[in-house]
């Protein structure tokens, strides 16, 4: 049986009794060596693997995008210019959105990056990601770590919680000033406008939860060169490396 069918297995109800089901100190502290030991084992994966590429731009989106959708052709188009300008593309390494970008990246003979995580569906990985830089991780954490660490630009497309998470942990760590601030683009107005009118009219208007500069973190545009020349107008400013 493989990690994933594994992982599948275990039902809600498993985890939420596991995680009331009192321990003993022994096993408490042989639990959470071994957590220690197998987090830090993936984080110096990704570190001897990632440390090289050079210039990437992660792309997000979402992993149930099917190849007829115009946001899957935008990706690879948005993926193969990328390359065309000299950029590698870091994607979370699944199919749908991932597997586009992964894609276009491939078809421009540029560096096609590729960091999954184990679930129990949706994300096997793709085919186009170049076999020395696929790695999939266990922890969701360390693997945004990856997609932070080594990403110099981050372009969302359309996807739902993980590509939201994605987004949120890029803004955070730019609005409080973790990393430099690396532009982050979002495609496609008509699915990203709600939720930019709810920053600007609830989160910033009615509950003044963010300052009215946070808003220009982020830029929303329509097409592949519209992203990919304000990926260009950053990286002309700047001799860039990896983010900390």
């Amino acid at each position: 049986m493989n990690k994933i069918s594994k992982k599948s297995a275990i039902s809600d109800d498993d985890k939420i009794r596991r995680a009331f089901k009192k321990k003993n100190w022994n096993e408490i502290k042989t639990s959470d060596s071994w957590d220690i030991f197998k987090i830090m084992s993936e984080f110096v994966e990704g570190f001897e693997k990632l440390a090289r590429i050079g210039p990437c731009v992660s792309l997000f989106g979402s992993a149930r995008t099917e190849p007829d959708s115009p946001y899957y052709k935008l990706a690879e188009e948005i993926a193969f210019k990328l390359t065309q300008h000299g950029y590698g593309v870091i994607t979370g390494g699944g199919p749908g959105i991932m597997e586009a970008a992964n894609l276009g990246a491939k078809r421009g003979k540029g560096m096609s990056v590729g960091v999954n995580i184990a679930l129990p569906y949706e994300q096997e990985p793709n085919l186009f990601i170049d076999p020395d830089k696929l790695i999939t991780f266990d922890h969701f954490f360390v693997r945004k770590v990856m997609f932070m660490k080594y990403a110099q630009g981050f372009i969302v497309l359309p996807g739902g919680f993980g590509t939201f998470d994605e987004l949120f942990e890029a803004l955070t760590l730019i609005q409080t000033e973790k990393i430099g601030r690396f532009p982050i683009i979002l495609i496609g107005r008509h699915y990203w406008e709600g939720l930019v009118k709810w920053l600007k009219e609830m989160m910033l208007g009615e509950e003044k939860n963010i300052n009215p500069d946070d808003l220009e973190l982020f830029t929303v545009v329509d097409t592949a060169d519209e992203a990919v020349d304000h990926i260009n107008s950053f990286y002309s400013k700047y001799l860039l490396s990896p983010n900390f």
